[in-house]
């Protein structure tokens, strides 16, 4: 028989006691930075991003900046973020497309934001929650989906599928921080390999639990 999934109401306090400054480990500033920041971020790390971002930021302020950018530049100096040829054709059809869409200004709906080169669903959500507090929906990563399994939260495995059901289950006045608290959490404690369950907060409420 199937165990129980972990309560949702136990779930978030238990989490928010624990990560009282949740948040997105991405360095920004304006909801710009934000967007390429994570737009880097896909297979890279949030330590790895920012030490790009520490001097791509300050070459790069506007949309007008990046779609004016010498291209072979602009993939020189964001390579160490991995795929850079891919990144920066993104980063620069996301800015041209910000200009003749938007005044150069990054938009604050998801079917705007998706809608850029370079942008998805997970993206824009990224971008909706934290640079504008818009919760329109969860971001589902490796470390989402993984704890939201193990949590039994979902049986899914598809990151659109998985949102779908956490949305119904998540307060949506929590959704922002929810994506956050996971991350968090699965980085520090309930790691892919080998999950620290005698030390996890949520150890008496999962049913994954290995107290063995």
């Amino acid at each position: 028989m199937d165990k129980s999934p972990a309560p949702i109401e136990e779930v978030i306090p238990h989490l928010k006691s624990e990560y009282p400054d949740a948040r997105t480990e991405l360095n920004w500033t304006t909801p710009l930075d934000l967007l390429v920041a994570t737009i880097l971020s896909a297979q890279s790390t949030d330590v790895r991003v920012n030490k790009v971002t520490e001097v791509l930021f300050d070459k790069y302020q506007t949309a007008e900046d990046y779609a004016a950018a010498d291209t072979a530049q602009l993939e020189d100096d964001v390579r160490p973020a991995g795929f850079y040829r891919n990144k920066t054709k993104s980063i620069q059809g996301m800015a041209r497309a910000l200009i003749s869409d938007h005044d150069g200004r990054v938009p604050r709906a998801m079917n705007d934001l998706v809608a850029l080169p370079g942008v998805g669903r997970k993206t824009a959500n990224v971008v909706l929650g934290n640079a504008f507090f818009i919760d329109e929906g969860i971001v589902v990563d490796t470390h989402v989906r993984r704890l939201s399994n193990r949590l039994g939260l979902t049986k899914e495995q598809d990151p659109e599928k998985i949102e779908r059901d956490l949305v119904k289950i998540v307060p949506k006045t929590d959704w922002t921080v929810f994506s956050h608290l996971l991350i968090l959490h699965g980085r520090r404690v309930c790691k892919a390999r080998k999950p620290d369950c005698p030390n996890c907060i949520l150890n008496d409420i999962c049913p994954s639990a290995d107290l063995s």
